[in-house]
């Protein structure tokens, strides 16, 4: 068996305990070149995923790779680096930068192996090594009392939300006597659905629920957002919280089509609720982590649109705003970021520094920073050209041709009302570009570090660029569809 394919697994593994190793053996000033280190090994692994053409199977078929890992591992590596080069910056007169680069670098492998997961019990595992990673992540910050309390908020939550989805795959075995998910999907297609099917698979949609912040499992989400490193809520939003959709893609479609259940109203109730309240609520914010913790709720309930019809397009079109989601969110929270360090250079003792009146005249003292967060919220309304808007033209354009065909009323409304919650969120999006561009500024102009810069200046290239060349993506998210859905 060859295990040329799990090369970017098996390289950040090795790099993680190689980062943890060279942290032992160097003084606490030379720990910054970790940070160079660890960005270099996503590079690497990036540049392998993107090169594969190759599929297999491996571990007993455990673990798979196909279209559909292939493309939530890019996902996952390029938030990652994202976060590292921000965080060199961040951290950079941390004496636990070792601690802390391996600790992501284990989170992005957790990620990868959900990505690939193909039994239960690798799913398991997958989730666990992520979410023990970014635990410790969110309470990084061990003088800082929110960061504390955001990490223990998260820590409860998630292991809640782990019981539940055990809970739930261990009712799976024990009806169908296997983990596999290919052989529990067969199971489920020669035998008739019974009453601990639906009990099962109304667990793991609880598990994933939590995972992927969707209304009523999100509360878990802005407490720990806020309270978190800027770069690590980057991390969190962006990437981690992608596990539960590439989690419920690859189980729950196959798994509701075998068991022939019509739960799209759910699904579509869900989505509505979960976007509404995000957008609502995100409204009332002065905190812009929490206003984008709320739009990254809205955002979920945008992307669970595609298990209400689960066809070819409208799941590429979730996978595609999935992609889109972690490159306008995760540039977003690195921009806060840089709001923090002028904040904190100002006033060391400052606190709230993320609040709204910190943004005034950004566009003066930050220009840069200014540019890339009035590209990543347009993007995030959905205005064109951007990831954000080419997400939710198909994924909206896919369920408006299923409404037609079926001549169903409530699916026009679905998407009726997704349409009128993006335009609700430029209110919010608008007034913060309101506080950029039009107030005066709230301190002197400073230098951006060049550590945040790159990382924001590569998200808005991969907003932009993927709304002005979208094809391959969508190619890139059509087979991973097929993937989806068996074909």
């Amino acid at each position: 068996m060859s295990y040329v394919l799990l090369a970017p697994e098996i390289l950040l593994t090795v790099l993680a305990l190689a980062v943890i190793f060279i942290g032992l053996l160097v003084s606490d000033r030379s720990k910054n070149m970790l940070g160079y280190i660890s960005a270099a090994g996503l590079v690497a692994s990036l540049v392998y995923v993107l090169g594969t053409k190759g599929e297999g199977s491996f571990f007993y078929n455990a673990l798979v790779i196909d279209p559909l890992s292939q493309f939530f591992k890019l996902i996952f590596i390029v938030v990652s680096l994202l976060a590292v080069i921000a965080s060199i910056k961040y951290f950079e007169n941390n004496r636990n930068q070792d601690e802390y680069y391996a600790l992501i670098l284990l989170a992005t492998v957790g990620m990868m192996v959900v990505a690939s997961a193909n039994d239960l019990v690798s799913l398991f595992v997958g989730f666990e090594l992520a979410s023990m990673s970014t635990y410790v992540l969110a309470g990084f910050e061990k003088k800082n009392p929110a960061s504390l309390e955001a990490a223990l908020k998260y820590f409860i939550i998630g292991s809640l939300s782990s019981a539940l989805m055990l809970f739930g795959m261990s009712l799976v075995y024990g009806v169908t006597g296997s983990t596999n998910i290919p052989a529990i999907i067969e199971f489920f297609k020669i035998n008739p659905a019974s009453g601990l099917d639906v009990i099962a698979m109304v667990f793991l949609v609880a598990g994933f629920g939590f995972k992927m912040a969707l209304v009523p499992f999100h509360m878990w989400a802005p407490d720990t957002y806020e309270g978190s490193p800027s770069v690590v809520s980057a991390l969190l939003a962006a990437g981690s919280k992608k596990m539960g959709f590439v989690a419920a893609f690859r189980i729950l479609v196959l798994a509701l089509v075998a068991l022939r259940a019509d739960l799209w109203v759910t699904f579509a109730i869900l989505a509505v609720i979960t976007m509404t309240y995000g957008n609502i609520v995100a409204i009332s914010q002065r905190s812009i982590k929490r206003m984008l913790a709320y739009s990254s709720i809205a955002q979920a309930g945008y992307i669970a649109l595609a298990f209400v019809v689960t066809t070819q397009m409208s799941i590429a079109g979730g996978i595609l705003l999935a992609l889109g989601h972690a490159l306008m969110k995760g540039g977003a929270f690195i921009a806060v970021a840089v709001v923090g360090y002028m904040v904190l250079s100002d006033n060391k003792n400052a606190k709230n520094i993320d609040n709204l009146e910190n943004f005034a005249g950004l566009g003066k003292r930050a220009p840069i920073t200014a540019f890339a967060l009035f590209v990543f919220f347009l993007a995030l309304a959905g205005i064109p050209p951007s990831a954000g808007f080419i997400g939710k033209f198909v994924l909206f354009y896919s369920i408006t041709v299923e409404a037609v065909r079926q001549a169903s009323t409530w699916l026009l409304i679905v998407v009726v009302i997704a349409i009128l919650n993006s335009a609700l969120s430029i209110y919010y999006y608008a007034r913060v570009i309101r506080y950029m561009y039009v107030l005066p500024p709230a301190g002197e102009k400073i230098k951006e570090p060049t550590p945040y810069v790159i990382a924001i200046v590569l998200a808005v290239i991969g907003t932009i660029g993927v709304g002005l060349y979208p094809q391959p993506f969508i190619d890139m998210a059509m087979n991973a569809a097929k993937v989806v859905l068996g074909v």
